[in-house]
């Protein structure tokens, strides 16, 4: 069963999360949803992975998070940072879990930010990020993307026209074309985080996991489609690398000739195989 409760109030949202509750003491897992940071919500994660995880025990707490660009970069990350603090803290008077093991999973930009996770003080025990990314200042984020130029150019009036000035938690579809129009340009940094990518080159690597990887960086694993058009496989490539180079407990799943959302084609063999060994590579560092 789902219930939906609001983990975060601020002056003009109410930021909810669906809590699926599996019972005392089972360990937990917070999802948090892809969409570029500009679009997306929880609503997106598939049943069928809803269900596979509740039914290997664990609980679920998948949550919404304010949306770029009508909301500062920086208060986007602190909204993943007291949704873990809330699962922690408030959570526990409905939901005994064991917050002694948490795992944080998300997809593409949901990925970027779970990566993230392992830099902030409160850290999870466990991070899998699917096709997420580790390095917002690379060449594929801050130049022309072929793939998304290869489209219908979207100009920056019709961008524009597609957000708006008021704080929003969930993004639809429409808002696609404002990311569209941030890959033809290359100015995704800039449109998002409000900075150069140059100028600010320091600030911005606050928010950049692959600049902060300490030994405490919790175990990871990557999951990533070797032909996918909008995060380069490369993305995880060289968080694995540079994870494995600081002995920290780290896997790749490289899923062969698959492109971005590869997990959406829940059935597939090659999927159900990798989320086998997602739930195994969980069980074995939330418990040891």
């Amino acid at each position: 069963m789902k219930e939906t409760r609001v983990y975060k109030q601020t002056g003009t949202c109410s930021i909810q999360a669906d809590i699926y509750y599996q019972g005392p003491r089972t360990p937990v897992i917070i999802y948090i949803h892809s969409g570029a940071l500009i679009f997306g919500t929880r609503e997106w994660l598939p049943v069928e992975q809803i269900e596979y995880f509740t039914s290997c025990g664990f609980s679920l707490v998948n949550i919404d998070y304010r949306l770029a660009p009508e909301t500062k970069f920086e208060w986007i990350i602190e909204d993943i940072r007291d949704a873990i603090h809330w699962v922690r803290t408030d959570a526990t008077q409905w939901y005994d879990f064991d917050i002694k093991r948490i795992a944080v999973i998300g997809g593409s930009a949901g990925g970027y930010l779970s990566l993230l996770t392992g830099t902030m003080d409160y850290k999870p025990n466990v991070i899998v990020s699917f096709y997420g990314y580790g390095d917002i200042l690379g060449d594929w984020y801050a130049q022309p993307s072929e793939f998304y130029c290869a489209k219908p150019l979207v100009d920056r009036a019709n961008a524009i026209n597609r957000i708006g000035n008021v704080e929003i938690t969930s993004g639809t579809w429409d808002r696609f074309d404002y990311y569209v129009y941030c890959r033809q340009q290359g100015k995704w940094v800039q449109e998002v985080t409000k900075m150069d990518p140059i100028l600010d080159e320091e600030k911005l690597k606050q928010y950049n996991p692959i600049d902060n990887i300490t030994e405490e960086y919790p175990p990871t694993l990557f999951l990533h489609g070797n032909q996918d058009t909008d995060v380069p496989y490369k993305q995880s490539t060289i968080m694995y690398e540079k994870l494995k180079s600081m002995g920290i407990q780290t896997e790749l799943i490289t899923i062969e000739g698959a492109d971005h959302v590869f997990d959406h084609h829940f059935t597939e063999p090659q999927v159900q195989l990798a989320f086998k060994q997602l739930v195994n590579f969980l069980k074995v560092h939330l418990y040891t």
